[in-house]
């Protein structure tokens, strides 16, 4: 095995002192142009590689950021993902990506080790944000409002994108309609959920027009359990149109309509949420309403990385959602 290379090594080989190999490689500025090229060159030769460990140790933080997100199966967060390391690689900084799976404990576990590891910032959709305390590491909240102030945070206004995709479907014709999502413990379910009720209020419907079906995931699954359970109502009262909480339960929504011999839209029209990219590739396109995705993961960073400034204050930034139409919606036509 190859003898790994010290400074020590550097400076012998260029004809310099530790501190002049030391400032070269934290403060460059401070070298005279010749000598720095010597010292690059002598690290380029010997294939010196710096001591990242030893180096957070001294400074008693790292050049990382982490992201905990709630559930690495859905291209949402993905999506969010490539947003904040594309804004980590422009400061310089390395990403640590960590999924919760929706789990308190294993959120808990990360939290703890991430904290240990004395990472830059913490980027988080929490599955409870009342667990996060303040350890010294900066937080940021993604996809989820902070109320309270303790901490940054960036989100999309869930309500109103309840609101467009419910109204949406009523100005299609629809009077008997559900939602699919759940579980309940999931703030955007419950926002998404108090958006679709406006839209049924606003437009003069009873409350009962609105059918919620609660699901324990928001993954395919359980869309296609969802639409096994939404064909079993009774005919009378069976909804026309349906509201998924996110896309993928509305691709599972669409593939037991499928095997159910249904047409979307003819038997039932669906809107999702989020407009991930298989939203429009789908057998029947998804009308969905979009999320700017990476534009919220680049925005929580830049938050994250202005925690350190003097005089910095929490900030709360909502993007507004926007209904994208696709096949799986059509004008309802009433006798």
């Amino acid at each position: 095995m190859r003898p790994s290379v010290g400074i020590r090594d550097v400076a012998q080989h260029a004809g310099v002192s530790n501190a002049t190999v030391s400032n070269v490689l934290n403060r460059p500025d401070v070298v005279a142009p010749a000598t720095r090229q010597r010292v690059l060159a002598a690290i380029e030769e010997l294939g010196f590689v710096r001591n990242e460990s030893a180096r957070q140790l001294r400074a008693g933080r790292s050049r990382v950021l982490a992201y905990v997100v709630l559930d690495a199966a859905n291209p949402f967060f993905t999506d969010v993902a490539r947003g904040v390391e594309d804004a980590a690689r422009d400061a310089g900084l390395a990403l640590f990506l960590c999924n919760s799976a929706s789990d308190d404990g294993r959120e808990r576990e990360y939290l703890e080790l991430l904290h240990e590891q004395r990472v830059e910032g913490i980027l988080i959709t929490p599955v409870d944000a009342a667990q996060l305390t303040d350890r010294g590491t900066p937080f940021v909240l993604v996809d989820r409002e902070a109320t309270d102030g303790t901490w940054c945070s960036v989100a999309v206004d869930d309500v109103l994108g309840g609101e467009l995709a419910v109204t949406h479907l009523i100005e299609n014709g629809h009077t008997r309609i559900a939602m699919v999502g759940g579980p309940l413990s999931i703030q955007q379910v419950r926002d998404r959920r108090e958006g679709a009720r406006r839209a049924v209020a606003e437009a003069g419907l009873p409350a009962d027009a609105l059918t919620f079906l609660e699901t324990r995931s928001l993954q395919v699954g359980e869309g296609r359990n969802a639409g096994e359970r939404l064909v079993g109502l009774p005919a009378s009262r069976r909804p026309t149109a349906a509201f998924c909480a996110n896309d993928l339960l509305a691709l599972g929504l669409l593939q037991s309509m499928t095997q159910q011999g249904l047409r979307v839209p003819d038997d039932l029209a669906v809107v999702g949420y989020d407009d991930i990219e298989f939203a429009a590739a789908a057998a029947v396109p998804l009308t969905s309403v979009r999320q700017p995705r990476e534009q919220l993961g680049r925005t929580a960073t830049q938050l994250l990385l202005a925690e350190n400034e003097p005089d910095h204050e929490h900030r709360h930034v909502k993007f507004q959602p926007e209904l994208v139409v696709r096949a799986s919606t059509a004008i309802r036509r009433t006798s």
